[in-house]
């Protein structure tokens, strides 16, 4: 593998790492963005995904299950979709900063899966 595929593979489960730890950290700002239709508390969801994403990143990191663990990250970019358009329609009354972020986080899962699954593809 050469160093920039390695590096997007470090890149990738750094931030997943990095995601997935903040759901610990600060859970009541990803239970504030569970869509209201979702079966179950909030907090379960938080937590749950926040070891999802812990998971996928140490798959992400192991060169023997990279493959794997692009793909699975291609599908939680894709499965966290809706908490971003919840949040796009809670925050669409905010200041107009947090409503680019919260609008900027829509179409930044296209570059994320495409990562994801360039990462996957690397991994041969």
């Amino acid at each position: 593998m050469r160093a920039r595929e390695r590096h997007a593979a470090v890149g990738l489960a750094t931030l997943l790492t990095t995601a997935g730890a903040l759901h610990f950290a600060v859970p009541r700002y990803f239970d504030a963005i569970v869509p209201g239709w979702v079966p179950g508390s909030p907090r379960s969801w938080t937590l749950v995904s926040g070891a999802v994403e812990l998971g996928v990143a140490v798959a992400v990191a192991v060169p023997r299950t990279r493959r794997l663990g692009g793909l699975a990250a291609a599908g939680l970019f894709a499965a966290v979709f809706p908490a971003n358009v919840q949040m796009a329609i809670d925050w669409r009354h905010r200041s107009p900063r947090e409503r680019a972020i919260a609008y900027g986080r829509l179409p930044l899962q296209v570059p994320l899966v495409l990562w994801a699954l360039r990462v996957r593809r690397d991994a041969l």
